[in-house]
């Protein structure tokens, strides 16, 4: 989708040896790596467990960022590949797609369906409400999810890269830059980026893929190795 070219070592030395560095601290299999003709500075994972899985980072970001920033970023990355939060976040999103077609298939029901008296029909207000607010509470909870994998992948990005400080510093460059330079990004995949390439304030919270980047940064700041 991002027409990202996979790299070897030869090609990116720096980039695949921190990734190669980091797995190995991990004592997880080397990941596949690509790098995205991007101007942004962002990256993600993606796979399905540790054996199959990708790291992906933008020109933009390989640019901005030190080496130590960019090893916090793929500390961030291998975090997530190591905690399984792809295959976590696609169960989230299948249940929530689940009840959203469920809640679909009651509407065309309560349309086309039989048409009895109100006992056998039961209360079709209940059901109406049900049909609205069933789709958006799915959504907020698998929203809520990959907020929670965001913090947690975070934390143990900033174990295997050694200094939290690498992943905070990394995380202030990207989201300022993020604000400036637009990135033709798929919403149905927006939640897999480290920084949000979508952003929204107030109740667009609620619904947000990614936490306050202000909040991350200060539990970065605050941790101690």
């Amino acid at each position: 989708m991002y027409r990202a070219r996979k790299v070897t070592e030869s090609e990116a030395p720096e980039l695949y040896g921190i990734v190669r560095r980091l797995a190995q601290k991990a004592e997880m299999p080397m990941p596949k790596v690509y790098i995205i003709e991007q101007e942004q500075p962002n990256a993600f994972a993606t796979g399905r467990n540790p054996k199959h899985a990708a790291v992906a980072v933008t020109t933009g970001m390989m640019r901005m960022l030190s080496q130590e920033e960019l090893q916090g970023v793929i500390g961030h990355e291998l975090a997530h590949i190591r905690h399984r939060d792809i295959l976590v976040s696609t169960i989230a999103a299948t249940i929530a797609g689940a009840i959203s077609f469920l809640a679909q298939m009651a509407q065309w029901a309560m349309i086309f369906g039989h048409r009895g008296d109100d006992e056998e029909r039961g209360n079709p207000l209940a059901a109406l409400v049900m049909m609205i607010v069933g789709p958006i509470a799915a959504l907020i909870i698998q929203m809520a999810i990959s907020r929670s994998r965001e913090y947690s992948a975070d934390e143990g990005g900033a174990r295997l890269a050694g200094n939290p400080r690498y992943l905070s510093g990394a995380l202030r460059k990207l989201h300022l830059a993020s604000q400036k330079i637009p990135m033709d990004a798929n919403p149905a995949t927006s939640h897999m980026f480290i920084v949000n390439p979508l952003s929204g304030g107030g109740i667009l919270k609620l619904f947000s893929t990614h936490p306050p980047i202000e909040e991350r940064i200060t539990r970065l700041d605050s941790m101690s190795l």
